[in-house]
């Protein structure tokens, strides 16, 4: 007998799964549209970007364009008004260009400030706002006087090279010799040399008892003692312009000798200038009376010698020629600041309205 095969069922083939899900694919599906969105909306932005910058490069390149085919001449004329900042009914400010692009053009600068040179001045275009504008620079207006100031530099005689500094000070200067000194003829030789004026520094006797030195007056000489001695120191520096006291505050207090003294200078033409080295001083009432040419000093300049105090009581003449028209200031040679102190000051105070004069201008 045959056996039966039993039918065996032919086992069913299963089907795949799909890799996603159907969820799967449309999340993916959707960021692909929104990804694509941005893009879109990314090169719509940039277009547009790019369409609102085209009329400035266009802008930018017509004006390089114009400037490189523009007229050397109209350049020129739109640079003129641009640096001279002049605005005018007619004409319209003119918009500054870039510097590298202008051509080459004196600056205004130079031009506002070289008041000598009026051919600039005249090269610009004459409109009534151009000539104020020139004339502030130069200073025609005249410095008011502020006063007169004399400077007397006492004691040469001693060396000359204490003596020279003063010698090239740039200005009008009066300066005192002693007498009887190794080098009082040559100093007195060397500042007439010099344009300076020359004065006798007439050595007198002090209330201290102090020396005074060679060629000196005492009290108690004779009028014509005094005389005499007045007469060789002259002839040893003169000639001189006046005379001055060295020391001499217990003479310049005896009304007897200051009228023998002041007949001289009346004698031989001479004035006298008072060191006022005491308050009692008889010199203004005696002059007076006897209608002798004299002067006063006001201030010591060199009670302290270091710049800073001289230049303190410089500052006090100065208010003093102010405050009465006048101020006559006496240094001393052996102050080695002095010399370039009055050097540099001379020239500002001349700028500053002062007038220096030698003590013989000033003398009444």
């Amino acid at each position: 007998m045959k056996k039966t095969q039993k039918n065996k069922t032919t086992p069913r083939k299963r089907k795949k799964k799909p890799a996603f899900s159907t969820g799967v694919q449309a999340f993916l599906l959707a960021g692909l549209i929104v990804v694509f969105a941005l893009c879109l909306s990314l090169m719509i932005i940039s277009i547009r970007s790019t369409l609102n910058k085209k009329p400035q490069i266009v802008s930018s390149e017509q004006a390089s364009d114009y400037r490189e085919n523009a007229d050397p001449s109209d350049l020129q004329k739109n640079n003129q008004i641009n640096t001279d900042d002049v605005s005018t009914p007619e004409a319209s400010p003119q918009p500054k260009r870039p510097d590298a692009q202008r051509p080459a053009a004196q600056p205004p600068a130079e031009r506002n400030t070289a008041p000598s040179r009026p051919d600039v001045v005249n090269s610009r275009e004459t409109s009534p706002k151009n000539i104020p504008a020139a004339s502030n620079t130069v200073t025609s207006k005249p410095v008011e006087n502020k006063g007169t100031l004399v400077f007397v530099i006492d004691d040469a005689g001693n060396n000359i090279r204490e003596l020279e500094p003063f010698l090239s000070i740039p200005g009008p200067l009066t300066i005192a010799v002693l007498p009887g000194l190794p080098y009082s003829a040559e100093a007195a030789r060397r500042i007439r040399a010099a344009g300076k004026e020359v004065i006798l520094h007439q050595p007198m006797e002090a209330i201290g008892g102090q020396d005074p030195g060679p060629g000196a007056i005492f009290s108690g000489m004779s009028s014509e003692e005094i005389k005499s001695i007045m007469a060789r120191n002259i002839a040893e520096v003169g000639p001189v312009k006046g005379v001055n006291n060295h020391q001499g505050s217990k003479i310049t207090m005896d009304s007897d000798m200051m009228q023998t003294i002041l007949a001289f200078c009346q004698e031989n033409n001479l004035y006298f200038l008072d060191s006022r080295t005491t308050a009692d001083s008889v010199v203004p009432v005696v002059a007076n009376r006897m209608g002798i040419k004299f002067a006063e000093r006001n201030v010591f300049i060199d009670n302290e010698q270091n710049k800073d105090a001289m230049l303190r009581y410089i500052t006090g003449g100065l208010t003093r020629a102010q405050r009465s028209g006048l101020s006559v200031m006496i240094g001393h040679t052996w102050s080695p600041d002095l010399a370039p102190l009055l050097k540099e000051q001379y020239p500002l105070l001349t700028e500053q309205g002062y007038v220096i004069m030698r003590a013989s201008d000033i003398v009444k």
